[in-house]
């Protein structure tokens, strides 16, 4: 059983990825635990290269206090031009996947708040009223009416990162002569 090291304690995360590994390795296959890491990066991480460079720092992180597990998965979510989005990075001893998910476009409401130096988390709990939105179904789930949420496109791109470490096309091979 495979162990997996979730770098967070985000609902909404942890069940993106548990999610993602049912779907590759299944349901029996792994357990999931949740450690609280830092990212290295701001609170609001701007731009695809910070968010990455978050979702990186995750994964040693949990690496750092884990060493004895099979998988290690950062997820960081970040902001670019007016969109929110996430960077997903899957390691164990081997490897490395990273994936991006897909964005979403913010309304200006709230990104008057982020450019003022807030976190989406925070405006989004300023317009609708839902305590820990991030926790639950996030900016994704308000604004599309819960037809997709963090989890959902987590998810999906989870699955993506998730490629190289059952294709043997990305293994690495050595050529002899």
């Amino acid at each position: 059983m495979y162990h997996v090291v979730a770098a967070t304690t985000n609902p909404a995360k942890i069940k993106a990825i548990t999610l993602a590994f049912e779907d590759i390795f299944g349901a029996e296959a792994f357990r999931i635990e949740g450690v609280d890491v830092d990212s290295g990066v701001p609170n609001q991480p701007i731009g695809s290269n910070e968010t990455r460079t978050g979702a990186r720092h995750r994964v040693i992180g949990a690496r750092q206090v884990r060493p004895e597990a099979d998988f290690w998965v950062g997820v960081e979510a970040g902001i670019e031009d007016n969109m929110t989005f996430a960077w997903m990075v899957i390691e164990n001893m081997h490897q490395r996947g990273e994936s991006r998910s897909a964005s979403l476009m913010l309304p200006e409401i709230i990104l008057q708040g982020i450019n003022q130096g807030s976190e989406l988390g925070d405006e989004m709990e300023k317009l609708t009223g839902i305590a820990e939105v991030k926790r639950k179904g996030g900016a994704i789930g308000v604004f599309t009416a819960g037809k997709l949420t963090r989890t959902s496109v987590y998810h999906q791109a989870l699955v993506l990162a998730l490629a190289p470490f059952h294709n043997s096309v990305y293994q690495v091979r050595t050529q002899t002569h």
